[in-house]
């Protein structure tokens, strides 16, 4: 299957904009081929995928701040500054640029080499955050390690190591890919182990977004169709059980349903009927930035979970559209570096690749699914935008290993060593 992709998209992949004038031999004008003089840093980057990721950074600032400039209004807030937020938000970013310059700068080979280790680590770090004394615990819930100056949730960095290794074990397992045995049992036991541990926190947005990122990594891998569908359907019947068997799950899914009956406006759909009020005030073109009046305690995390529907309540229908392209944007252009790396001969690589774009799309069909009440209420923030520092943090890194994925893919193509 991945010959076959190979071969497709090394027949529809135009390189020519990728290569120098000086690889083409003899001397002849860089203006026969159509390629511009442009700095060696320009011709070995995607700039649009960091444009793109750069123009959501700034609107979810943006955003975040509108969305919380009157919190401290509230008792829960009461003493925090105005900025306290856009202040950390834009801390994050930063921290988040410096971890992507330092994975970018990180070959590929390496990351292979790591995978095993990096995913043991990070299910340590699991096992960690549910210690009392070195888990915080939030709302309830149990999925943070405070480093004192930051707060890092172990989940979040799990999203990208399970990538790496499920891309990694791919590779290895590629002659056995229509033997359930030897790849799908293994792999299901590491995310049954996983699940165990984010249910216990509990995050079950995290568990279903890792799962579905595995499975498309494996599917995308090879893996016999058959036993992939078999075990999609198990899987499946494992999440129906979990909500039938959990009692504020199964409220949240039938106050989704009927999101405006009975005591569910102001009960267990208070958050979907309040975003929904959100995109309905701001109609095509939104009341204007900083106009919202959702966001004025009313809608529950609305610099979080909820961000969207402050964007669809100030910027309207045309706000909600661009944000929509660029992710859409960023997604595609993971698939095509992806691709890329798959017809250079890269495998490992291209699946890491196509696995950041499912991630993201994942999360952010989900995330805007539950805004616009399509979905059932579920805790996921919109990537790149919402308040969280671990979110940006890793979110960042692993679109650096996109970018460090296509650096390589071009420097391969010039004629050298990735």
């Amino acid at each position: 299957m991945l010959g076959k992709w190979a071969k497709k998209d090394q027949n529809n992949m135009q390189f020519k904009s990728l290569i120098p004038a000086t690889a083409t031999g003899g001397g002849l004008s860089s203006s026969m081929y159509g390629v511009k003089r442009t700095s060696t840093v320009a011709q070995s980057i995607d700039q649009g995928l960091i444009w793109a990721v750069l123009a959501l950074l700034f609107l979810g600032l943006v955003m975040v701040y509108s969305a919380t400039v009157a919190l401290p209004d509230s008792v829960k807030y009461a003493n925090y500054q105005t900025t306290h937020f856009l202040v950390r938000h834009a801390v994050s970013i930063v921290v988040a640029f410096a971890a992507a310059f330092c994975v970018f700068q990180i070959p590929m080979k390496t990351w292979q080499e790591l995978a095993p280790l990096v995913f043991i680590c990070c299910i340590v770090l699991l096992i960690l955050v549910l210690i009392p004394g070195i888990g915080k615990e939030v709302n309830g819930a149990r999925r943070w390690l405070s480093l004192y100056v930051l707060n890092i949730q172990p989940s979040e960095l799990m999203k990208m190591c399970a990538i790496i290794y499920a891309a990694d074990y791919t590779v290895r397992k590629q002659a056995y890919m229509q033997r359930f045995g030897k790849v799908l049992f293994p792999m299901f036991m590491a995310m049954f182990l996983v699940g165990m541990l984010l249910l216990l926190e509990p995050d079950m947005g995290a568990f279903i977004v890792i799962v579905t990122v595995v499975f498309g990594i494996l599917f995308l891998g090879g893996i016999n169709a058959r036993v992939f569908f078999g075990v999609l359907f198990a899987l499946s019947a494992a999440f129906a059980l979990l909500i039938v068997f959990s009692d504020y799950r199964r409220a949240r899914l039938l106050a989704y349903l009927d999101p405006w009956g009975g005591d569910n406006a102001l009960n267990k759909a208070y958050q979907l009927s309040h975003s929904l009020i959100a995109f309905g005030r701001g109609e095509v073109l939104g009341v204007g930035l900083g106009g919202s009046v959702e966001k004025l305690h009313y809608l529950p995390e609305a610099h979080t979970d909820f961000l969207l529907a402050v964007i669809g309540e100030e910027l309207g229908f045309v706000g909600v559209t661009v944000v929509i392209l660029l992710f859409v944007f960023i997604v595609k252009r993971c698939f095509a570096v992806g691709s890329q790396a798959i017809a250079l001969e890269r495998t490992f690589s291209g699946l890491v690749a196509k696995g950041v774009g499912i991630w993201i799309a994942v999360q952010c069909f989900i995330n805007m699914g539950v805004n616009l009440g399509v979905l059932p209420t579920k805790g996921l923030t919109l990537p790149l935008m919402s308040y969280g520092g671990s979110a940006i943090l890793v979110t960042c890194a692993a679109l650096a290993l996109v970018v460090r994925i296509d650096f390589e893919n071009r420097t391969m193509m010039r004629g050298g060593a990735a």
